[in-house]
């Protein structure tokens, strides 16, 4: 009984030290769910949901507990803080391709009301050679773009393509701002949100794929103009995943750590990005290389989670 108790302090003790960028967690386990669900695999996307959704619970909790008793350890100035936007609207993306759109637009309208707080305090205190985590503020910016441009498939009024739009030329002005912040040495010693650099562009690419989608915008010059700038898009964030894939097998980093979570999610990302420009961009031959990247990300999902198991155990002696 004593042994028990102690594993269970432990795991609290182990919870309540997770850092801000513990939501790359949930981002990551959401976008593999997501594609797995492209990919036919529903039982598996189902179960990796709930995972997803009950981390979710499980933080957005932490995050009140914090805000009400401990605001210094809150952290929410930081790029990390992003991480509370693009998990609740990764989340909710799933839900709007499973047609839940009520679900869908309550997570999206949480995402809009956090996301300018935290953008703006996230600026305010931006410094230079930042982690992986500074391209957070484009990754929370286009995470809005693509929920929006899902439900505007969905819902009957089309007036939402707009504000998605608004989001997706933002994030990508965001892009550039974030990359002369970032530090170009965490390429080879970062401990895994280097990553983000890639991932960024990615959900640029899946933001552009779901406007692509937008009825409405068919035939016309913008979507013309969309179509090319999306391709670009995934287009860096493929040469993003092979020179950091290089970095990692050049300078290899074995060791569990927090943050290879956000390693996780750009290779989901950029697996369903590939996938949703196949379709949107009529460029079906991406369809296979995107199902490979699906299942890598899916061996580093598993991977990353048997590290964190065994983290959490060590943890709770």
């Amino acid at each position: 009984m004593g042994d028990s108790a102690r594993a269970v302090d432990g795991l609290v003790g182990w919870w309540q030290e997770l850092p801000p960028g513990a939501g790359t967690a949930v981002m990551a386990t959401g976008i593999v769910s997501i594609g797995l669900r492209l990919v036919g695999q529903a039982v598996l996307s189902q179960i990796l949901l709930v995972l997803a959704a009950v981390a979710w619970c499980g933080l957005a909790f932490d995050f009140a507990r914090r805000l009400l008793r401990d605001r210094d350890r809150l952290e929410a100035d930081t790029p990390p803080a992003l991480t509370a936007v693009a998990a609740t609207t990764i989340l909710g993306e799933w839900f709007a391709l499973q047609g839940w759109s009520g679900v869908a637009v309550a997570a999206l309208v949480v995402a809009v009301l956090i996301w300018p707080v935290l953008l703006a305090a996230v600026v305010r205190h931006w410094l230079r050679h930042l982690p992986g985590t500074v391209f957070l503020v484009c990754v929370a910016t286009q995470a809005l773009a693509v929920l929006g441009g899902t439900l505007v498939v969905s819902l009957p009024s089309g007036w939402l393509a707009w504000p998605a739009l608004g989001c997706f030329v933002l994030g990508l002005a965001l892009y550039p701002v974030a990359f002369v912040r970032f530090d170009l040495g965490q390429v080879r010693s970062g401990g895994g949100d280097q990553w983000v650099a890639g991932g960024a562009m990615g959900i640029c690419a899946l933001a552009g794929a779901q406007l692509l989608a937008v009825p409405a915008w068919r035939g016309t010059a913008l979507h013309d103009v969309l179509r090319p700038i999306t391709l670009v898009t995934l287009a860096l964030s493929l040469c993003w995943y092979a020179v950091l894939l290089f970095a990692e097998a050049r300078w290899p980093r074995p060791r569990y750590d927090m943050r290879r979570w956000a390693t996780v999610f750009p290779m989901g990302m950029t697996a369903v990005a590939t996938l949703s420009v196949a379709d949107a961009a009529g460029v079906g031959w991406l369809r296979t290389p995107g199902q490979v990247l699906l299942w890598v990300a899916c061996a580093a999902w598993v991977l990353t989670l048997i590290g964190m198991v065994r983290h959490v155990a060590a943890y709770s002696r």
